[in-house]
């Protein structure tokens, strides 16, 4: 059952990016922002975490999972650290998940050639 959860939040999240980028003319990288700070702001206000233990990945994983992981680093360590912990502490949080990003897109690149689009 829990399967079916993950899939069907998850799967609502990737349809509502779909349906954003097929019926507006809002960019993907406009919708990517935004699904950034949906997750800031859910985490922010207390929601993300319930939602996090019903949906697990379903929310994690999408791209609202990594504004929510920045939130709560940036929360932690504005707390621990102050005003300058609240600027550092999401890269902190999220440090792990950008070097893998960085790292694979190298090795991409390695391996395909890109093409611009006609």
């Amino acid at each position: 059952m829990h399967y079916l959860w993950v899939f069907l939040i998850g799967g609502l999240i990737c349809m509502l990016g779909e349906m954003l980028i097929i019926y507006t003319n809002i960019t993907s990288a406009r919708i990517l922002v935004t699904f950034v700070i949906i997750g800031v702001v859910l985490q922010a206000v207390g929601i993300f975490d319930p939602i996090s233990q019903f949906a697990k990945a379903g929310i994690n994983v999408p791209i609202i999972g990594f504004g929510a992981s920045l939130a709560k680093g940036a929360m932690a360590a504005a707390q621990s650290k102050g005003l300058l912990g609240a600027f550092t502490g999401g890269l902190e949080a999220t440090a792990g998940g950008i070097a893998a990003a960085v790292i694979f897109a190298f090795i991409f690149a390695l391996i395909f050639h890109s093409k611009t689009k006609n």
